[in-house]
């Protein structure tokens, strides 16, 4: 059973309406007439609510068996554009959309109510025309991209997006030891003596975090909707559908519960970095031993945040951009062009070089005497020219890959509450490294 839309129309002439992000008002695209966000709200409130309740209690009834395939039949069944009749069909998650016959917003019955209601919503404050520009914005200073993707890539589409997100808040309690280290380095005549003093570490503490973000969306990919942050709470408002107009809005199709081990982890990581900082602070590093970390969970938020979504087309590939469509934040994966890489790698190993012949051999550096290639000779004049060669492309090819899942929630948290420390001295390592005299 098909259940009919509530499509938001302008009270003044009946011509679709969409929320124009500069103005924080919804206008129409017909005789430009504006309104706030309450007026309109007001005006579709006892609609919605009658629609969302017919579609909850269909719901909620009980259903005949049905096999498979007739299941997934009625789920795309979809639901009725209430301004010309048009039947949408729906996968089930999409909540708003516009009608591709009458350019009316229609919001599907059911989707944004009962469970699926959100608590929270943050207005587009970007258009359309941010997109591009950041995105020819961020074309710039990446090395490795090919001139002619630049020139030659075709924009498919460009769409506004209500992303649906869980918002976390926790009180972490961890005790972690540690091992930590102080080392030091003492040149012999003939040897180097490195020694190494370990220390068995502990700390406990807690540190608070506040609406820490996970989407909730399947469709949408994590390493994009990570990478966007930070929204800027400070707009929060709370939801109403009024702000959906021009734009798709997803709801959750994965839980509260379901997301929650992506906070969890971004909360753990940050932790330990919180309580590692404590023995850094005293020692020259500190690695991880033994951790013990217990979530004090508080209720969660379910919000809607605004991202552009843009994907591009070059040489048969497809390339997808995620923009904040509050800050203007926008990440993605470039291409790589391979000669370009080449010919970096090639500069970074004659830099490589050069620095570590100054480096390790002093006066005697680019001595065709001193140029040997035993074990010292291939670590000098190899082996560390690799290693800058490795890192210089490392740098360049991550200018291009900037959709990367996050793994801290640094943004999120307060300050860390150092409850109790205390060290023991556990060893000492000695290491010799004896020196090669050569004969002049």
């Amino acid at each position: 059973m098909a259940f009919e839309s509530v499509n938001y129309q302008c009270p003044a002439c009946g011509g679709p309406l969409h929320f124009a992000s500069a103005e924080q008002k919804l206008v129409c695209d017909y005789c430009d007439s504006r309104f706030e966000v309450e007026e309109v709200e007001a005006l579709y409130r006892e609609r919605q609510d009658k629609s969302d309740a017919k579609a909850d209690a269909a719901a909620a009834a009980p259903k005949p068996a049905a096999d498979d395939a007739v299941q997934e039949l009625a789920q795309n069944a979809g639901y009725i554009c209430s301004s010309c009749g048009a039947e949408l069909v729906s996968d089930g998650t999409v909540a708003v959309t516009t009608c591709p016959y009458c350019g009316n917003s229609a919001v599907a019955p059911g989707q944004l109510s009962g469970d699926f209601s959100p608590d929270l919503v943050i207005p587009f404050k970007l258009g359309r025309d941010d997109v591009t520009a950041a995105l020819k914005e961020h074309y710039k200073g990446k090395i490795l991209l090919p001139k002619s993707f630049v020139t030659g890539n075709h924009i498919d589409e460009v769409q506004g997006v209500y992303v649906p997100f869980w918002l976390y808040g926790a009180r972490v309690d961890g005790e972690v030891y540690f091992d930590a280290t102080n080392e030091t380095v003492t040149e012999e005549s003939d040897r180097t003596v490195t020694t190494t003093d370990h220390y068995d570490a502990y700390r406990k503490g807690n540190i608070s975090f506040k609406r820490v973000p996970v989407d909730g969306s399947s469709k949408m990919p994590d390493g994009h909707m990570d990478a966007i942050e930070p929204f800027d709470y400070d707009a929060l408002r709370p939801f109403s559908v009024a702000y959906m107009p021009g734009y798709i809005a997803n709801r959750y199709d994965e839980d509260c519960e379901t997301c929650k081990a992506r906070a969890e982890r971004r909360m753990e990581e940050s932790t330990i970095s919180a309580l590692r900082e404590t023995v850094v602070d005293e020692y020259d590093d500190a690695t991880v031993e033994s951790k013990q970390l217990d979530y004090t969970w508080e209720d969660s938020d379910y919000a809607l945040f605004p991202v552009w979504m843009l994907s591009t087309s070059w040489n048969g590939k497809s390339y997808l951009f995620a923009m904040n469509g509050q800050t203007g934040r926008l990440v993605g994966e470039l291409p790589c062009s391979k000669p370009k890489l080449a010919i970096a790698s090639v500069l970074f190993f004659v830099i490589g070089f050069v620095l570590s012949q100054i480096l390790f051999m002093g006066e005697n550096a680019f001595d065709p005497d001193y140029l040997a290639f035993d074990i010292e000779g291939i670590l000098i004049n190899i082996i560390a020219p690799l290693i800058i060669v490795i890192i210089g492309d490392v740098l360049l090819v991550g200018q291009l890959k900037t959709a990367n899942e996050a793994t801290h929630a640094d943004e999120y948290c307060g300050e860390l509450d150092l409850t109790e420390k205390h060290d023991t001295f556990s060893h000492t390592e000695t290491t010799v490294v004896m020196k090669d005299d050569k004969d002049d």
